[in-house]
């Protein structure tokens, strides 16, 4: 089921699942979207870059990346944010939601852009201490914006060619094409049921 248009609320109002994997293109706001969203419906929220990355910008390896994966989306309910397709047989068997972030290129380009210079200027502390420096973010081969041009054509091919995979039909499909329908779809969300605080 693709829920778009017309059919947010009533897609927000019955959310299927409560196992759900934000993807989009680079700069589309996954992070930012999925914290959200765990929020609102009170879920556990595994960022993967934050798996992903060691001090210094050391990568992790695939082993240990996927056992890190493995153990955030082994519970009954997560939201993840991100999309390393390597682990895709991982996650998605076991989610039951996508929020598909479908943003236009200069959509998408422009936010990378103003967060990477706002990351730069605040010296902002990303994942265990690293932060992103102007050279390498702006003027190197291994930019973050570099990234986000090279892969964007591919992920936009490859997101809808995944999605329609017979192994993939179970999952309900958000499909967002612009930061307005985010907005609208995200405030269309219950708002978590808070536990009465027990007297003292």
């Amino acid at each position: 089921m693709i829920a778009r248009g017309d059919r947010y609320r009533r897609a927000a109002s019955s959310l299927p699942g409560r196992r759900i994997n934000v993807i989009g293109v680079c700069g589309s706001g996954k992070t930012t979207v999925g914290r959200i969203l765990a929020a609102r419906l009170g879920l556990p929220f595994v960022e993967l870059d934050a798996l992903a990355w060691g001090p210094e910008w050391t990568l992790s390896s695939d082993e240990d990346l996927r056992r890190r994966v493995d153990e955030g989306t082994r519970g009954d309910a997560w939201v993840l944010d991100g999309n390393y397709s390597r682990f895709r047989d991982l996650v998605w068997p076991r989610a039951d939601t996508i929020v598909w972030l479908d943003y236009s290129f200069p959509r998408a380009f422009s936010q990378l852009l103003w967060r990477t210079l706002r990351r730069c200027a605040t010296r902002e502390e990303l994942w265990s201490g690293n932060r992103e420096r102007p050279m390498n973010a702006l003027f190197s081969r291994d930019s973050i914006l570099w990234w986000g041009i090279k892969t964007f054509r591919r992920r936009r091919r490859n997101d809808p060619a995944q999605l329609a995979r017979v192994e993939h039909r179970h999952l309900c499909t958000v499909h967002l094409r612009t930061r307005r329908q985010t907005r609208a779809w995200l405030e269309c969300l219950p708002a978590p049921v808070r536990q009465p605080k027990e007297e003292p």
